[in-house]
């Protein structure tokens, strides 16, 4: 079988090659003429699967090695019985990773104790489900807001929007929808902004356009926010500098690279692939996965506060301020190189290591602060 791949999913050549012959493609030069007579197509978010890239073509077979589908055409698929597998929850850690580090820095500048602080969760499946876990365990109070679910289950825990407003911190997890009842495109518009409470911390790792970007440009010119944190962008790769120039963290839409999480994604769609096919699978995740890049690290926290601590051991396994400053290159290219940087960003990923493979020490700590790294996903011991 032939098989297109994006080139940026991790090991996907050397996993998929017990199926087929594997040929590389960056996922936004992925056409027409490049799937025409293959089996199996492989991509990431940034690659739109529809009837205009695969009418004509002997594809039988499509998996996205992410959480959201929305670049897919599923009807498409199913009325053409093209088999399809997308990696539910297989980044969802690492994005929580992503927010625990970003609210830990953006705490340290703004001298924020995040102890009783409020966190609004909008939209709570895999990831936003484990980033209410962490932000639980650094002491903070998570406030649920997720429609689909809250029909589904009747779940008093599920809040109408309007309750979030309060929060001293926002976060959006919701998929990108165009319409109907749970439409997510510019939910966050001029009127939610001017609902927020004064100061609020805003951070979107989830689609670039549930932001409406030119109202978030105004909410925080005008002060409307203590803090921005933006991941994802409208318009990638050409993105908005001048919203970059004045947000306090941005990444170029790599809050779930984490290798673990790009690898796991991978996985999933490779036993789709194999189950599709009828063919005996390999390889699992401990076939690729590298050793950790910091598997112990010794702390003394007996000089620091426990916010501090925390934040020392994220940044020694995840320093978010290096994908910032990598990001703020952007800033004044032209847009030709603007987004091929983008890209490149993206592309050239460095291996990240989730907290769970890092076991700390810990000298002079108490059981609170191991308590909370144990929350956020650390391996803990008490010298």
């Amino acid at each position: 079988m032939k098989i297109i791949a994006d080139a940026n999913i991790p090991f996907v050549r050397q996993c998929f090659s017990s199926v087929g012959d594997v040929e590389l493609i960056p996922g936004r030069q992925i056409t027409p003429d490049t799937v025409r007579d293959a089996d199996i197509l492989l991509v990431r978010s940034v690659t739109k699967v529809d009837s205009h890239l695969l009418a004509g073509s002997s594809i039988s077979f499509v998996g996205t090695a992410t959480i959201g589908f929305d670049h897919i055409d599923i009807d498409y698929l199913a009325e053409k019985k093209i088999g399809f597998a997308s990696a539910p929850g297989s980044n969802a850690n690492s994005v929580a990773e992503y927010i625990i580090a970003a609210i830990l820095n953006i705490a340290e500048k703004y001298d924020i104790t995040l102890g009783g602080k409020s966190v609004g969760i909008i939209g709570v499946g895999n990831v936003g489900s484990a980033v209410e876990k962490k932000c639980a365990a650094l002491g903070m109070t998570p406030c649920l807001n997720d429609p689909p679910l809250q029909r589904q289950t009747n779940d008093p825990k599920y809040l109408p929007i309007e309750k979030l407003f309060d929060c001293d911190f926002v976060t959006l997890h919701t998929p990108l929808a165009f319409e109907g009842i749970d439409k997510t495109f510019h939910l966050a518009d001029e009127t939610f902004f001017k609902s927020l409470k004064a100061g609020c911390v805003l951070l979107n790792t989830s689609r670039g356009a549930v932001n409406d970007t030119e109202a978030l440009k105004s909410a925080i010119k005008f002060g409307k926010l203590k803090a921005t944190v933006l991941d994802v962008w409208e318009n990638e790769p050409d993105i908005d500098t001048d919203l970059l120039d004045i947000v306090d963290i941005a990444t170029p839409h790599i809050a779930g690279y984490s290798t673990d999480g790009k690898t796991a994604g991978m996985i999933m769609i490779y036993n789709a692939a194999c189950k599709y096919f009828d063919l005996k699978p390999e390889f699992d995740i401990n076939s690729f996965l590298p050793d950790p890049l910091v598997p112990k690290l010794t702390i003394d926290s007996s000089q620091a506060d426990q916010q501090s601590a925390l934040l020392d051991a994220v940044t020694k396994i995840y320093d978010i301020k290096q994908d910032d400053s990598r990001t703020r290159l952007l800033i004044n290219l032209p847009t030709g190189k603007k987004c091929a940087l983008f890209t490149q960003l993206r592309k050239e990923y460095p291996v990240r290591r989730e907290f769970q493979n890092t076991q700390i020490v810990l000298q002079n700590s108490s059981a609170k602060l191991i308590e909370k790294l144990s929350g956020i996903g650390f391996k803990v011991t008490n010298e």
